[in-house]
């Protein structure tokens, strides 16, 4: 946030003195921003800072916990990842002292969308353009479909329920741009179907992660997920296996999520 915005913003702040910001801004991968001065901004006058916008949890997580934590306040993001199905609240509130080993998931609904169409005789670009139809893809596209979208949610996951820093540049990355509609119904056919897959294990040295096109068997339930549907699965210390599925959420789903946060940060 820079020059004439940050004096619209900054001043906005003074005036409406508000007890909550929800910060909903596009994301910046490389950066973040301007959502993280939005946040800050607002923390620092005393204000809850609820985001559905991942930039700020993959680049400024301990800063702005921190900060805050300093202010008496919370920062909450349950919308970044699966529309606010509660991930983060999960294993912040439900399971203490659960440690995550991994996970692997379907986190990016345009990608799963693109390949379902292809599946049903589609070419690439008319699954593409039919869900920008929906309203499910942006009309640049490329961060759903290159993968970075998936990467930073990865990122998201790893710094907050894993307590370790990675960047969404360090996620190893290869999205579906490649994959061709005959590649995607041969492997439909065969049993196997390509899925973008999100994975991240903790090793001795930190957390190696991923998000690359994947064929999936049948036998496993990541299989059956198809269209604007995602689903993860946690390995944990205690639960070797928990998965959460959300099954075609509607257009409010992650307007819910922050509609939650906003609750849970007025009960604090």
């Amino acid at each position: 946030m820079r020059g004439e915005e940050c004096e619209y913003y900054n001043a906005w702040l003074n005036a409406a003195q508000p007890d909550v910001v929800f910060e909903a801004t596009s994301l910046d991968v490389e950066s973040g921003q301007p959502a993280i001065d939005h946040i800050r901004a607002a923390l620092e006058r005393g204000a809850h800072a609820i985001t559905a916008n991942k930039g700020p949890v993959v680049h400024a997580y301990d800063e702005l916990r921190e900060l805050a934590a300093l202010r008496g306040k919370q920062f909450l993001f349950e919308s970044t990842v699966m529309d606010g199905i509660p991930i983060f609240s999960l294993f912040r509130n439900t399971l203490p002292a659960i440690e995550v080993k991994g996970f692997k998931g379907i986190l990016n609904s345009t990608t799963n969308v693109v390949l379902t169409g292809m599946e049903r005789g589609l070419s690439f670009d008319e699954s593409l353009s039919h869900a920008q139809q929906l309203g499910i893809a942006e009309t640049d596209a490329s961060h759903d479909i290159d993968g970075w979208d998936a990467a930073a949610k990865v990122a998201a996951l790893v710094n907050v329920i894993m307590d370790v820093r990675l960047p969404p540049q360090k996620v190893e990355r290869e999205g579906i741009r490649k994959l061709t509609g005959e590649a995607v119904r041969s492997a439909r056919n065969a049993g196997a179907p390509y899925k973008l897959i999100c994975r991240a294990q903790r090793t001795e040295s930190g957390v190696t992660a991923s998000v690359r096109p994947e064929q999936i068997p049948l036998t496993d339930p990541m299989a059956l997920v198809s269209g604007t549907s995602s689903i993860i699965q946690f390995e944990t210390d205690i639960f070797p296996g928990l998965t959460i599925t959300e099954e075609n959420p509607g257009l409010y789903a992650t307007a819910y999520g922050m509609l939650a946060d906003f609750i849970r940060a007025a009960g604090s």
